[in-house]
C-alpha cells in the first residue's frame, strides 16, 4: 500500500505549479514550459479552448434573442456583475454570476470576475502602457505605501520581452512619464482627436493626447503567425473571444504555445483551497485542490509554486493557507497579508460637442478606443492638494442625426436621409488610489463557499484624496475642453463603488523590508521563497496605467529567476 501511495504522489508531482490561467498565469505557463519544466496549471473555472468555445463570436445582432441586451431577470439576480460594461448577451457566459460565488461586502465593492481558462484575458479592454520611474518611485517620494524594490530599468527588458510576443500597437511618443516600447504600428487618431492633441500642446506644453497603446495585432510579425494568430480585423467584438487571435489572450497565445512544448498539464474545474507548507523542510510543497464539480480533494506537488489566481483570489488562497508556522496565512509574519489593497478610480467622466472639422467623419472601427492622456499632475513636484495623479481616455466620434419632425411622406424622406451631426467628444478618468492599511481583505469566520472555503470579506472605500482627484480631473478637463473650443460640456461623477474599474491590486505587496512587505524584488514570499506571486496582488502601488502589461513583465522576470534558483538548489 505504501508503494501505491508513493506512485500516486509521483503522478501528482510536477516541476512547477501555476495557480490561475489568466494573463499572468498564462505567461508563467509559457515561460516555465519553454524552459523545459513540467508545469501544472490549475484553473478553478471551466475549459475554454481558442476558436472552439467562443459561441457568439460570429453572431450577427439579429441572431441574439434579446438583441444583445441582458434580460431583466438576469440583471435582477446579478446586480454587481450587471454593472460591468461588457456584461451583455454576447459575453455574459464569460463572467462569474453573483449568486454562484458570493462574497462579503463590508463596504460596497463591485468584484467583477471571469473564471474560466484564460480568465479575464478574454474580456479585458486590452490597454497596455509601461510604468515609468515616476510610478515606481511614487511611494518613496510621498511616503505613502512602501518603496518599490524595483525601478523601471529592472523591468524594461521584460516589458520588451512580453510586448514582442503579445503584440502591442503604439507610437514612439518620447514621453518620460510613459516609456516607449517595442510596438506594432499604432491605430491613428481621428481628425478631432488629433485636433485636441494639438490644442493641448499649444495651450499647455506638458499635456498630451497620444494614440492609445493596445494589445492588438495591427500588423503581425512572424512570432504572431507562429502562434497561429492573424491580423486584427477591427471588429471590436473582442469580449466574445477573437477567432483570429487578433488581440492578446491566454487562450489564443500563451497557453497554446505552452501546450506545444509537451510540458503543460492544464486542469480546469480545480479550485485551489490552500498552499501546503512543510514545516520540517521549511518550504511549500504543493497545493490542495477541490474539484469544482465533484468536491473531491486532491493534493499536487512541486518545488516551486506561482500564485496567479487574480488579485483577490490570490489573497484568499494565501490567507487560507495556514499552518503552525503560519497561523495567519502563508508568509504572513508581519500581519500585512490582505492589507494595503488599492484600485483605480474611474468615477469621473466629461463629454462635449465640437462644431469644427465638419468636412470629416469617422470610418471603420478603432480597437484601441481612440486617444490616451498620460498623467500630467504631480509628476515633477507636488502641485495639488492630493497625492499622485490620473490618466484619461479620450475619443471623438460623429454620428448620424435623424429629423423626426413632420408627418407622412416628408417624415419618411427625412428618416431615410439622416445627416451628420456635430462631433461628440468624451473622456473618462483613470485615477491612482493610495494603498491604506484599513483597505483590506479578510476571511469570513462563519460563511463558506460551495467548496468549504471561507468567503472573502472586502473592506475598501474611497477617501478624501480620491474626492479631491475627481474634482481636479473635472476642473482640468473642462478647462482643456473649453480652450479647444468644445461646447455643451457635461461633467459627471458616477459615484460607482470601487471595483468596477476591474483593476484591484495589492494585499501581497512587494518591498525591500520583510517587516513591511510580503514579497521581495523577484516576487518571492520573504518567508517562503519557493512561492511567487506575480498577479495584481503583488502590486505595491497602482500607478495610473492599466496594469496588465506590468503583470506580464513581472511574471516573465520572476519565472526566469525561479528557474535559476531551482538550478542552484536555492528553493
Amino acid at each position: 500500500m505504501a508503494n501505491l501511495n508513493t506512485e500516486s504522489k509521483k503522478q501528482r508531482t510536477y516541476d512547477a505549479i501555476v495557480i490561475g490561467s489568466g494573463i499572468s498565469g498564462g505567461w508563467a505557463a509559457k515561460e516555465f514550459t519553454e524552459k523545459g519544466l513540467k508545469t501544472l496549471v490549475l484553473e478553478r473555472g471551466r475549459d475554454v479552448k481558442h476558436n472552439i468555445d467562443y459561441p457568439t463570436t460570429n453572431k450577427m445582432p439579429y441572431e441574439f434573442e434579446h438583441r444583445g441586451e441582458v434580460p431583466h431577470e438576469i440583471r435582477e439576480k446579478n446586480p454587481v456583475v450587471s454593472r460591468c460594461y461588457a456584461f451583455r448577451e454576447d459575453a455574459m457566459h464569460f463572467f462569474v454570476k453573483d449568486e454562484e460565488q458570493p462574497y462579503v461586502q463590508e463596504k460596497p465593492f463591485d468584484w467583477i470576475r471571469g473564471q474560466q481558462v484564460g480568465g479575464k484575458s478574454l474580456l479585458w479592454a486590452r490597454q497596455t502602457q509601461r510604468w515609468s520611474d515616476f510610478d515606481f518611485e511614487g511611494p518613496a517620494r510621498d511616503g505613502f505605501a512602501v518603496d518599490w524594490p524595483i525601478r523601471y530599468k529592472d523591468l524594461a527588458p521584460w516589458y520588451s520581452h512580453v510586448e514582442k510576443f503579445a503584440g502591442i500597437s503604439g507610437n514612439t511618443d518620447g514621453l518620460p512619464e510613459l516609456p516607449d516600447g517595442d510596438f506594432l504600428p499604432a491605430y491613428p487618431l481621428n481628425s478631432v482627436e488629433n485636433y485636441f492633441s494639438q490644442s493641448l500642446r499649444k495651450n499647455y506644453g506638458n499635456r498630451h493626447v497620444i494614440s492609445a497603446r493596445c494589445a492588438h495585432l495591427s500588423k503581425p510579425n512572424q512570432i504572431h503567425f507562429d502562434q497561429g494568430r492573424a491580423q486584427c480585423q477591427n471588429r471590436t467584438l473582442c469580449q466574445r473571444g477573437c477567432p483570429f487571435g487578433g488581440y492578446f489572450s491566454s487562450n489564443a497565445s500563451t497557453l497554446p504555445w505552452a501546450e506545444r512544448t509537451g510540458n503543460l498539464t492544464l486542469l480546469p474545474h480545480s479550485v485551489v483551497e490552500s498552499v501546503l507548507y512543510d514545516e520540517q523542510a521549511g518550504k511549500a510543497t504543493g497545493v490542495r485542490v477541490i474539484n469544482a464539480q465533484t468536491k473531491e480533494a486532491t493534493e499536487y506537488y512541486a518545488p516551486v509554486i506561482f500564485v496567479n489566481a487574480s488579485a483577490f483570489n490570490t489573497n484568499q488562497i494565501l490567507l487560507n493557507s495556514t499552518s503552525s508556522r503560519f497561523p495567519n496565512g502563508l508568509g504572513n509574519d508581519n500581519g500585512l497579508l490582505g492589507k494595503y489593497v488599492a484600485f483605480h478610480n474611474y468615477r469621473a467622466r466629461i463629454r462635449a460637442e465640437y462644431e469644427g472639422l465638419q468636412e470629416f467623419t469617422t470610418d471603420g472601427r478603432n480597437p484601441a478606443g481612440g486617444g490616451y492622456i498620460p498623467r500630467f499632475r504631480n509628476l515633477h513636484r507636488q502641485e495639488t492638494d492630493f497625492l499622485r495623479g490620473y490618466a484619461a481616455g479620450f475619443n471623438a466620434q460623429r454620428g448620424l442625426v435623424e429629423d423626426t419632425s413632420g408627418f407622412g411622406v416628408e417624415l419618411k424622406k427625412q428618416l431615410l436621409n439622416p445627416r451628420l451631426g456635430n462631433w461628440e467628444v468624451q473622456s473618462h478618468m483613470m485615477g491612482e488610489t493610495i494603498p491604506k492599511e484599513e483597505s483590506q481583505l479578510s476571511l469570513s469566520k462563519d460563511q463558506k463557499d460551495a467548496w468549504g472555503i471561507p468567503l472573502l470579506n472586502i473592506s475598501i472605500g474611497y477617501d478624501d484624496n480620491d474626492e479631491k482627484m475627481v474634482a481636479d480631473y473635472l476642473t482640468q478637463m473642462e478647462e482643456m475642453f473649453t480652450k479647444a473650443g468644445f461646447t455643451n460640456i457635461h461633467k459627471s461623477d458616477s459615484k460607482q463603488a470601487p471595483g468596477l474599474d476591474i483593476h484591484e491590486m495589492g494585499g501581497v505587496r512587494m518591498g525591500n523590508d520583510p517587516k513591511t512587505s510580503l514579497l521581495n524584488k523577484y516576487n518571492q514570499l520573504h518567508a517562503c521563497p519557493n512561492v511567487y506571486v506575480t498577479d495584481g496582488a503583488c502590486m505595491t502601488s497602482t500607478s495610473t496605467q492599466n496594469p496588465s502589461l506590468t503583470y506580464m513583465a513581472l511574471t516573465a522576470r520572476a519565472v526566469d529567476h525561479a528557474v535559476g534558483e531551482l538550478k542552484k538548489q536555492n528553493i
